[in-house]
């Protein structure tokens, strides 16, 4: 008994450790709203069909009202602020053309594209204040 006790430690201590290491570890997963209503009180599945926005340890996709394919925004660094975080995503790309217009989307915050900020809300809901193509408050799929 006293051994598999201590395999199971040893074997969790990486993920306690990782989990407390990263500030962004509890965004992890699916969330819906943002741009649309929030799903709310319903069946994880009917939020999990299409969620607004999907954050991993390295990588965040996101939807808009007007592009329903997730753009992918690779995350360079991630900061601890005292209501949430701050993530800095790699640069975006620029495209060929006269104008040199940028591939992949932003969240529409500001001045920079390559910034986004997290509140965390009461209720298992986040925000991304500043930001005009997120609006509204984010509620967690895995939180209902």
């Amino acid at each position: 008994m006293r051994r598999v006790l201590i395999a199971c430690v040893v074997l969790l201590a990486p993920l306690a450790a990782s989990a407390q290491t990263e500030p962004h570890a509890w965004l992890y997963g699916a969330w819906s709203g943002g741009h649309t209503p929030p799903v709310r009180g319903g069946p994880p599945a009917a939020c999990l069909a299409q969620p607004s926005v999907i954050f991993t340890r390295d990588i965040v996709l996101h939807t808009t009202l007007l592009e329903p394919l997730y753009q992918q925004r690779i995350i360079e660094t991630v900061r601890a602020t005292p209501n949430g975080v701050e993530i800095r995503l790699r640069p975006l790309q620029r495209a060929g053309g006269p104008l040199g217009a940028v591939a992949g989307g932003g969240f529409g915050c500001g001045g920079d594209p390559n910034l986004l900020r997290v509140q965390r809300l009461e209720g298992g809901e986040i925000a991304f204040p500043g930001c005009v193509d997120f609006p509204s408050p984010l509620v967690s799929c895995t939180g209902q």
